[in-house]
């Protein structure tokens, strides 16, 4: 998702810094970059020297301190409460006072991370769809004390990047994974139960409700770790049982079938 979002924001015009743990992580994520602004020339989307500008406009690093000339940090670590917090806690000290932070958090509250810095009012979540580049929408959340000027910014910001910001206030899995997440789960559930075949639950969503992806093969695509996690921040935050993740996801996960990434999830890779 970092690559992604390095990638829609360098061409719209802005300078930026992509920052992760380690050299080979950014390596990978400039090699994901290319092979995604590659595509446009092919199909003539896209001029080379454009291409090579957009490149050029992306500086890495692995220190955090290079971003404190940022005015608009945008983070896309893996979901986790702490984790998140501990990082936002690393902006506030790092960053100036006027940068607005964002998360791009599936579910975890934005009331939360905001808590954990002295600027609240300035931290917003700005959950990205997946793949970044393709997808339009990014689900803009208010935390308690998100000002107004933080959400007209991040609005500004959303249009410059050529996608369309929809607000929703601080909930756990917001909007999209709150109706999503249980529909996959449900799924799962299926499968577990031996009510149909994996070919045959894709196969009804897909072609009776009309879903381009069906809800196991989405599930792959996403990370079935991503899913669990966003389950767990359901079941836990709101407390009602319909949340409970299907045993068949926790198992597949705890044997490492994340899905694509890891070349086994519901399906074969």
């Amino acid at each position: 998702m970092g690559n992604g979002i390095a990638q829609v924001a360098a061409r719209a015009g802005y300078e930026v810094v992509l920052r992760d743990v380690s050299e080979e992580f950014l390596e990978r994520g400039m090699r994901a970059i290319d092979k995604s602004l590659q595509r446009d020339v092919d199909k003539e989307r896209l001029k080379e020297e454009e291409k090579r500008a957009v490149v050029g406009r992306i500086r890495t690093t692995t220190a955090l301190s290079d971003l404190a000339g940022a005015g608009f940090v945008v983070e896309a670590i893996y979901e986790n409460l702490e984790a998140k917090r501990a990082v936002f806690r690393e902006l506030d000290e790092t960053c100036g006072p006027e940068a607005i932070l964002a998360s791009n958090t599936s579910s975890i509250s934005i009331t939360k991370l905001g808590a954990a810095t002295r600027r609240p009012g300035k931290v917003i979540g700005m959950h990205f769809m997946n793949p970044v580049p393709v997808m339009k929408l990014v689900e803009v959340i208010r935390g308690i004390a998100t000002s107004d000027e933080t959400w007209a910014r991040t609005r500004e910001l959303c249009e410059q990047m050529g996608k369309t910001a929809l607000e929703c206030n601080d909930s756990p899995g917001f909007v999209s994974n709150r109706v999503l997440m249980p529909l996959i789960n449900e799924a799962v559930f299926a499968l577990h139960e031996g009510v149909a075949t994996r070919e045959s639950i894709d196969g009804i969503m897909k072609l009776g409700m009309n879903h381009p992806m069906g809800p196991l093969t989405l599930a792959d695509f996403i990370g079935l770790d991503v899913c669990l996690a966003i389950l767990n921040v359901l079941h836990a935050e709101l407390g009602d049982p319909k949340y409970r993740p299907c045993p068949l996801l926790r198992k597949y996960v705890d044997a490492g079938w994340l899905g694509r990434k890891s070349g086994r999830g519901f399906y074969e890779y």
